[in-house]
């Protein structure tokens, strides 16, 4: 499996054979402005939610990528359907197969509209489960004893995408107890930094997730990583 960091939420998983994008907001975010949204590519889009920090670009990535599917909530796939994109409808509760694996998805305590301030559905996170390995992308959210039932009803996790930001999200804190709920060894922080105020202390931050046998891991942007 391998994750490209773009910035804030936005990440592309290689896994299964497969491109998938997550939550594509680049262009807005003043620290990716090397990062070139035309060049990317993927087979899928993943949305947790329909904030503008998480759909910036998403248009610009269905031009280029006309055969990718959308992936999200009921409101969001009727939403985008309407506009002509190739989607597919999820909702909260069971699995669903894919050519590149399984995908779930689970709750996520956060709030979502569309720019224009209409609703969007219920916010989520994903598992995504392949013969690469199983990963949890969390989206937007504050810490829940939800997450304690992921371990409960999905494979082990190999890595968990978690906000570590604060104000909007979890605190880095939150995001240890997190960690704890989900089993998960190796987290990859997301939703800091981009603005004043979720930015964070990268050094305490590293250092709470290790006092718990944690690792924190803070991508560059642009990076590509191999789990």
């Amino acid at each position: 499996m391998k994750i490209t960091y773009y910035g804030h939420s936005c990440f592309l998983v290689e896994t299964g054979g497969k491109r998938l994008l997550f939550d594509p907001f680049i262009s807005g975010n003043p620290l990716a402005g090397h990062i070139h949204v035309n060049n990317i590519r993927c087979d899928y889009i993943l949305l947790t939610h329909a904030h503008s920090d998480h759909i910036g670009d998403l248009e610009t990535i269905v031009r280029n990528n006309p055969e990718a599917t959308l992936v999200g909530i009921w409101e969001i796939h009727a939403h985008y359907s309407a506009k002509g994109f190739r989607t597919h409808p999820m909702n909260k509760g069971g699995w669903r197969s894919f050519d590149f694996g399984r995908l779930k998805m689970v709750n996520a305590v956060h709030s979502s509209s569309f720019p224009d301030g209409s609703y969007a559905g219920e916010p989520v996170g994903f598992i995504v489960h392949t013969t690469d390995g199983t990963i949890y992308v969390a989206g937007d959210t504050a810490l829940t004893r939800d997450m304690e039932l992921i371990p409960q009803t999905c494979p082990p996790l190999d890595l968990a995408v978690l906000p570590i930001g604060s104000n909007f999200t979890m605190d880095i804190h939150d995001a240890v107890i997190a960690s704890v709920f989900l089993q998960c060894r190796q987290i990859i922080g997301c939703h800091y930094d981009t603005f004043g105020f979720i930015k964070i202390n990268h050094e305490e931050a590293i250092n709470a997730f290790a006092e718990q046998s944690k690792e924190l891991i803070l991508l560059p942007i642009g990076e590509t990583k191999a789990f």
